[in-house]
């Protein structure tokens, strides 16, 4: 192990402690123990364990009401809780529970049973801690990781940053629950499109906000960012309304409060190549050339893309690579959400949630209205065939 992970174990019989504390600590693990009840989380935050093993057989009420009091307080709440339950209890034991417990094992466990759930349990924790609520893609401390990782390999990789422009005056106009969707549409798009052009072990993150990377190779990088932007391109001005759409534009307070005409939302994606083992050392020289890039992409209008690459035979950078698409909409596109809803075969409140689910389980779109009972096969099949 990297790290040596804590482990706090909650028993009240000597023997499991002892067992369980001499594995542990051969592995590598930092083990406390506690064989008393533990009726508040303040000793449990003293130690701040990666998880936590509480002995459900030996333990009295008060220590299994400790399992629901770790979730409910927000210090303790991400904290993996597993119990040690006695087989011939399990029903009973479980049902009393409720909540608060991630996984469990029977009594007696075997330590290398045990050590494989801790370890998914940590994995799965950190994920999670990590990872974006809304679109549940890696965050930024699990970009660093895969970026140092990709760096140690010394083998080629492209690194991108995509943001959404516009994004910011969407939000002030439609409100933060739609600039969610858009947040998901984008999260989506980019995941089907590296799907279908990129790698298998392509990687996708999510920054923050409308700030998104991913990492492929060279050779496949254009083709990502290419079809990308036409599918971003098509499908985002059904986020607005049937009327902004007709002119074209919002009407929002730019960076000086002044009431302005602001475009449509558009994407810029810089990208940073590396293909040379000594061009990056670490995340941090990369993020400075994705700025420069960035700081470039502001000046253009329309969405794009930029990758700057380095020429080896002249030991120095050619000139940056612009792919910008002047037109942003294809006028004889409609989405399948919108047929429906303009022949009033569903209601907005149906679409929104049917491409919640769309985006978040990537389950075809018509499927799920199907399964959720708003149409049915044959009016599907009348829109589609129009």
């Amino acid at each position: 192990m990297d790290k040596a992970h804590k482990i706090l174990i909650i028993s009240s019989e000597k023997e499991l402690i002892r067992v369980l504390h001499l594995c542990f600590t051969g592995w590598g693990y930092k083990v406390s123990t506690h064989n008393s009840v533990v009726r508040d989380v303040t000793y449990i935050k003293k130690i701040s364990p990666d998880v936590i093993v509480v002995d459900v057989h030996s333990a009295n009420k008060a220590n299994l009401e400790i399992c629901t009091l770790i979730k409910e307080d927000f210090i303790t709440a991400f904290i993996p809780v597993i119990t040690l339950i006695d087989k011939r209890q399990l029903r009973m034991q479980l049902l009393n529970l409720k909540q608060g417990v991630d996984d469990y094992l029977i009594k007696p466990p075997d330590p290398l049973d045990l050590r494989a759930r801790i370890e998914m349990a940590i994995r799965r924790s950190q994920y999670s801690f990590y990872a974006s609520p809304l679109t549940g893609l890696p965050g930024g401390r699990i970009i660093e990781e895969v970026v140092k990782e990709k760096i140690k390999e010394k083998k080629p990789f492209s690194f991108g940053y995509l943001d959404i422009d516009n994004f910011k005056y969407f939000n002030d106009i439609y409100g933060y629950v739609k600039g969610d969707r858009v947040i998901m549409q984008t999260a989506y798009t980019l995941y089907t499109v590296i799907k279908k052009y990129g790698n298998n072990d392509d990687f996708i993150g999510h920054i923050g906000g409308d700030d998104f990377v991913f990492i492929t190779t060279p050779e496949r990088c254009r083709d990502i960012c290419h079809n990308f932007i036409l599918a971003f391109d098509r499908i985002i001005p059904f986020h607005y309304s049937g009327r902004d759409r007709e002119q074209g534009f919002i009407m929002a307070r730019d960076r000086t409060h002044k009431i302005k005409r602001m475009g449509f939302m558009t994407v810029s994606i810089a990208v940073v190549h590396r293909e040379m083992p000594g061009e990056f050392h670490n995340i941090i020289e990369i993020n400075e050339k994705i700025a420069e890039i960035k700081q470039y992409l502001k000046n253009i209008a329309s969405s794009k893309f930029m990758a700057d690459r380095r020429d080896s035979k002249i030991g120095g950078y050619l000139h940056p690579a612009i792919y910008k698409k002047e037109q942003t909409a294809d006028d004889s596109y409609k989405p399948l959400g919108q047929m429906l809803l303009e022949k009033d075969l569903i209601s907005a409140e149906q679409l929104d949630e049917a491409l919640t689910i769309h985006w978040k389980r990537g389950i075809i779109f018509g499927e799920i209205l199907k399964e959720l009972g708003f149409v049915k096969e044959q009016e599907l099949d009348k829109v589609l065939s129009a």
